[in-house]
Formats: structure tokens, sequence, C-alpha cells
């Protein structure tokens, strides 16, 4: 019997009270194909009914790929375990799965990526759960939050806390996939599949696996088919005997409104003059001073916002090449993208399946992780991962957690607070509108890093404000570095919500980071 289907026929599959996980990131991988026909199918036949969904990263965004929310509809869901979730502009119609979860019409998760992962190994390896350290005095723990993201799931806790040889864990029961959704470029008519066309691998082979063992399906969204026996060997990502059934999607998108990019998928190397490099702003001032925390040859994870640009500070200062950098999606190298590109790069010397990556990140084998953050609080602890106001802003913790667990040395960048507007004259800042909206609170909304675990496990934590460098030390945040043109005191220390404490040795920051002209990057030797 053909294994080729249509999505219609492939939605058929998939019966009421499925545990079904979907290997996504955005718009990369995501099979939207299947995604959409399982919610017309649910529209016309009132089934699939109470699914439990697993997403070890968001499937679909707010800019072109539906994803999640094609399955957003009363009835069809009943749980969801996200990594992350479709994630937008504040001014923008919350996504449909944001506003289910709002209104407790389904019980809703935010487990870290790399968490998830491990929950679906250790299911296709049928062990009892997840022993991890990952998430301990963070909202992931069962002491705050234990990953629940509204009172119904509140009601049905996933992770404990315990006793182990005398420590303490979080235990993840394992869960058992009942279907498995995953994407590649090229599929044969037994199911081998390849990835040549895509910008990472995540965790297609993974989850495909979890699903096998336990019994269950796996479904295959493709670009495109070939016959059987001419795809080589060593190119198959996803052998044939753990696919079920293929779908055919050739309008498929790379990523989200890119419909296919060489570089993005390693078939060429861009000139790295054809990569642009941020405009003279604020936004440059405070990732040219994140730069400056790194030292050549060492592996550097970049996150969302100002962060993401520290690649495009290296290439206009000629050091491209000087650090490597590693993402959550599974890149190695190359430059990372922005906007709805981000999670691909361009020009990587390697695709790492995403759940060894995060194996990589929660041993902390790599050197420094270059992050964002929503508030900072007396204590040094980060939300990055809520705004109760407007929660689509945010897309939840993602990788933050798994990254962050045992980091050797984490930046943090932002702005001091938010609302504010400057600008930049004679190599100083000029406050011209005060913001209102404190991000140096007295204590954050949500922990996505601990600055007290941090602290215990003499982690190297810098926050890279415009107007201020502060580091965290046992006594709480000091001040290390003031911008130019800054009053400590009226600029500062006013607009923190506690206190904080100025370093006696405190000195501006480095002048050449407030012109327009390069500024000079020189990394100390380790």
């Amino acid at each position: 019997m053909s294994k080729i289907k249509c999505a219609a026929e492939a939605a058929a599959l998939i019966p009421n009270g499925a545990i079904v996980a979907v290997n996504s990131s955005s718009g990369l991988c995501c099979p939207d194909a299947v995604l959409a026909a399982i919610g017309e199918r649910f529209r016309n036949e009132r089934a699939p009914r109470d699914l439990t969904m697993i997403h070890p990263i968001a499937a679909g965004d707010m800019f072109g790929t539906k994803g999640i929310d094609h399955l957003a509809q009363t009835g069809l869901i009943s749980t969801i375990i996200g990594g992350s979730y479709p994630s937008g502009p504040s001014s923008a119609e919350p996504p449909l799965i944001w506003q289910m979860l709002g209104r407790n019409e389904i019980a809703a998760y935010n487990v870290p990526s790399g968490v998830i992962f491990d929950i679906l190994r250790e299911a296709a390896g049928m062990r009892p759960g997840v022993l991890t350290k990952v998430g301990l005095d963070t909202f992931v723990d069962p002491d705050l939050d234990g990953c629940a993201m509204n009172d119904a799931a509140r009601r049905k806790p996933i992770v404990k806390k315990i006793q182990f040889e005398g420590d303490e864990w979080l235990f993840f029961p394992a869960i058992k996939p009942d279907v498995a959704i995953i994407r590649a470029t090229t599929a044969d008519e037994r199911g081998n599949l390849t990835f040549e066309h895509e910008g990472a691998h995540l965790g297609a082979m993974e989850l495909a696996l979890a699903a096998r063992n336990c019994g269950g399906i796996v479904i295959a969204q493709a670009k495109r088919i070939a016959q059987s026996g001419t795809l080589r060997p060593h190119d198959v990502r996803v052998p044939s005997i753990l696919v079920d059934c293929i779908v055919e999607a050739p309008d498929q998108l790379q990523t989200t409104a890119t419909v296919y990019d060489a570089a993005i998928s390693g078939e060429l190397f861009r000139p790295l003059d054809t990569f642009s490099i941020p405009d003279f702003d604020v936004a440059k001032v405070i990732a040219r001073r994140v730069a400056m925390e790194l030292q050549p040859g060492w592996a550097v994870n970049i996150g969302f916002g100002i962060s993401a640009n520290v690649p495009r500070i290296f290439l206009e200062e000629g050091r491209h090449g000087d650090v490597t950098w590693v993402i959550e999606q599974g890149a190695v190298g190359g430059i990372p993208l922005l906007d709805f590109k981000f999670g691909c790069s361009s020009n990587a010397e390697a695709f790492v399946a995403s759940p060894h990556q995060f194996t990589y990140f929660q041993a902390a084998g790599f050197d420094a992780s270059l992050l964002s953050f929503l508030q900072i609080d007396r204590h040094g602890s980060v939300n990055v991962s809520k705004l109760s106001v407007r929660p689509h802003v945010t897309a939840g913790a993602g990788g933050f957690v798994d990254i962050t667990s045992r980091a050797r040395k984490i930046v943090f960048s932002g702005y001091f607070n938010a609302g504010a507007k400057f600008s930049i004259a004679d190599g100083k800042l000029v406050i011209d509108k005060e913001g209102k909206i404190a991000k140096v609170v007295e204590a954050v909304e949500h922990v996505s890093f601990s600055g007290k675990r941090g602290v215990a496990q003499g982690q190297d934590v810098t926050y890279v404000t415009e107007r201020c460098v502060m580091k965290l030390s046992p006594e709480g945040l000091v001040v290390t570095e003031v911008a130019p043109g800054i009053n400590i005191r009226d600029d500062i220390l006013a607009r923190a919500e506690f206190p904080l404490t100025i370093a006696p040795d405190v000195k501006p920051m480095a002048d050449a980071l407030f012109r327009r002209e390069k500024s000079g990057l020189n990394l100390e030797r380790a």
C-alpha cells in the first residue's frame, strides 16, 4: 500500500484523544499543510477531538505561517505543551491559540524546549521520564508555576520536585505520542526523508522515534516525492522504517515569508558584504557593548532581540569568524538571521539536531550566551517569558531556561525602562523623553532566570542597557559602567524600583560605542 496520501487522508488518521507531537520552529520546518488539513477536518466532522499537542518549539507565527492556529478551535485541543508559542507585535490581534489559553479553554504549559525533547526521547526509550535540574528556581519549578500558563493547567501538574541521591531534581514523566507530524524537503516513495532545502532538522528523527516506539504513527510532509532508491543514504535524516504517511506539499515555504534561500540551507555561501549592518542608534550601542564581553575562539549562543544584532557588529568590525555562533534550532557557525527568519543562519558550517544542541546547552558546553530581558529584579532574576498585559508579545521561554540553567557566562541586554526616547549627540546619550514603565523592578512577573541560583552556581552574569552596565553579585546588582551623558542619580538610581549598588571603580562606557563610525572592537585574549 502506498504511503503517499493527500493532506485530508493524513488528517483522517488521527484519532480522538491522541497525543500529537509536531516538529517546527515558527515557519521553519512547519508542516503547515497537514495542520491546516486537521483543522479543516474538525470544522467538517468535529473530529479529531480532545487532542494533546506537544510542540518543543512553536509551530507557526504571526507573519504568514498559521501553524497551530489551524487547530485553535473549541473542542479540538484539550491540552498543549509548548516550548514556545506564536508571537508578534503588541498592536496585533493575539493568535487564536493565545486567546483560547487565556480563556482557560485548554490546559496550556510552557516547558523548556530542550526538556520537551528530553521527555520525548525518554518515551522513545521506554524510560519513565526526565530527571533534570533545568528549571529549578524558575517558573518551571512546581514551587513557582510548575510550567502552568493558566488555571486549567494548574489543576493538572506535569512536573514534580523530588530528592534523588541526596540532591534536588525536577521530574517530568515521559509522554508517549500517538502521532508525530514532521516535515522534510524530499520523501522517496518508501518514506525516506532528506532535508536539503531546510534551515534545520530540529527534532524530526527524535519525534519520529518516539511515535514509532510507542506504537504511534508518523506523518511526514515533504516538498517533493522521489522514486524509491534514488536518495543518497548519507542524506537521509529520517529512514522509511519510521514513516507511515507522506503528504506532498510543493508550495511549502522554507521559513516564514521565504520560498527558498539557498544560503539558509547551506547550498551556497552569501558574500559577507550582502548582509545588512544595523543603523546607528541606541540599540546598536547596546549590541556593541555586548560584543565587548566576548573572546576569540568562543562558541556563543544568541537569542532574539538586541543580542541578535551582535553577529552584525562583528561583521562590520571585520571580526566575523572570531567566535562561532550556535542557535537552538541547530545551526552552528555562519550569520544568524533576524526578524521572522530568526532561528535560521546563512552560511552555517553545520546543522545539529536540536535535541543534541540542547544537550550541549544544558551542560554548558559552550562559552557564553547573549540574551534579552523584559524585567530584572533585585536578585538579578530575569523575566523573558511572560508579559500579562499583552501575553503574545513573548513566545514563552523556548530554550531560554535550558540555555541559562548552567551557562558559564550570560549577557542580558535591553532597555533600562520601556517607552523612553533617545538621541545620541557628540558621543553622549541624550534622554529626550523618559520611559514610564520600569523594567528594573522589585520582583519579576515570571522567573525565567534565577539570579539567586546564578550566584550559587558562580555564573558570570552581566546586564547591558543603554544607560549603564550592571553585574550580578552576591549582594545584588552592581552598576559598573555608566553611559556618557547619563546622571547616575536621576537617570539610573531613580528609575529602578530598588536600590542599586554603584561600584567603587565605576567607569564610563567606552566613548567609541556612541560614535557613528566603527567602534574598533578589540576582544581580549583568554
